[in-house]
């Protein structure tokens, strides 16, 4: 049972008897004195995709969900949906477009390191690796001596997201990107 202060994003919590997912976490500290913090959190139902905000004081207790995290491989898309193949026993498990929401501009045929949350063998969510590597379809050309300077242009990946990438960055390049955060992190 985790205090709400020991909470980081991606954790999996009972609610109620459903289990949620942990998407965002703000402490705020109180100005009066003795006053404990506050952490207002929101949560994803992770069987409806619905929102939830609390706040629930630092050392509130909260209830672990039953979830198995299972290690799968992304396989291919079949029109809105996703399939992702468990690399243990070769099971394959399929989810929405909705559900993935912004992850799946980070998704590559083969791409492993992904990580499934299953409730009652149903798989209801992903967990991506930190960084994934993603070839650069279209960008401005290269600019001579930037590499000096801290200025970023746009440029357009096979997955369809587009990120700044610093000005000395060449159409057709590998970039490794943070899937955190979607920001350039280097050259692959």
């Amino acid at each position: 049972m985790p205090k709400a202060s020991d909470l980081k994003r991606g954790e999996v919590v009972d609610l109620d008897g459903t289990p949620y997912r942990v998407k965002q976490l703000e402490a705020r500290s109180p100005s009066s004195r003795g006053a404990a913090t506050l952490y207002k959190i929101r949560f994803n139902n992770l069987i409806t995709g619905q929102k939830r905000d609390e706040s629930f004081k630092g050392d509130d207790f909260l209830a672990s969900a039953d979830f198995v995290s299972v290690p799968v491989q992304y396989s291919y898309k079949d029109g809105e949906h996703y399939v992702f193949m468990n690399t243990e026993d070769y099971a394959q498990y399929t989810l929405g477009q909705d559900v993935l929401d912004e992850q799946c501009h980070y998704l590559t045929e083969g791409l492993d390191g992904i990580v499934a949350l299953l409730i009652n063998d149903e798989i209801v969510a992903v967990d991506l690796p930190q960084s994934v590597i993603l070839p650069i379809v279209e960008t401005s050309p290269a600019i001579k001596g930037a590499s000096a300077s801290a200025r970023t242009k746009p440029a357009h990946l096979s997955t369809g997201l587009v990120i700044q990438v610093p000005e000395y960055i060449e159409n057709a390049e590998q970039i490794k990107v943070n899937t955190s955060n979607g920001k350039f992190m280097s050259r692959a």
